[in-house]
């Protein structure tokens, strides 16, 4: 399976990529990892990005994403055909509901490629 990563400044998208890599390991998936930032430096990210890559020790394509990325990702996945779209899961209100970021949002309604969240 094709899968596209959409790492972004967070803990949580670094906990993402950790697992997607997990069950790429396992399956033999072809992972493509797009990095983007929505309140720090995309550098920044990049570059702890690449560090946790080589850490985990996986072979991946990385794609950066310097505007719009929930827009991007959405075209890069249905241009490159990707079988999935992978990206970290939103928080919980005190209601119990998930409240998602305006990239997670836009994402999850335009995709016509699957998405997951991981959390």
């Amino acid at each position: 399976m094709r899968v596209l990563v959409g790492i972004e400044d967070t803990d949580h998208g670094i906990k993402a990529l950790e697992s997607t890599v997990e069950r790429a390991k396992q399956t033999g998936d072809d992972l493509t990892v797009a990095i983007y930032a929505t309140d720090g430096s995309i550098e920044e990210t990049e570059s702890a990005v690449r560090d946790r890559i080589e850490t985990l020790d996986v072979d991946c394509a990385v794609e950066r994403i310097d505007s719009d990325p929930g827009s991007r990702l959405v075209e890069l996945a249905e241009r490159e055909e990707y079988d999935q779209i992978v990206l970290s899961g939103g928080q919980r209100s005190p209601l119990g509901k998930i409240k998602l970021d305006d990239v997670h949002e836009f994402v999850l309604l335009n995709s016509r490629t699957t998405v997951k969240l991981v959390r």
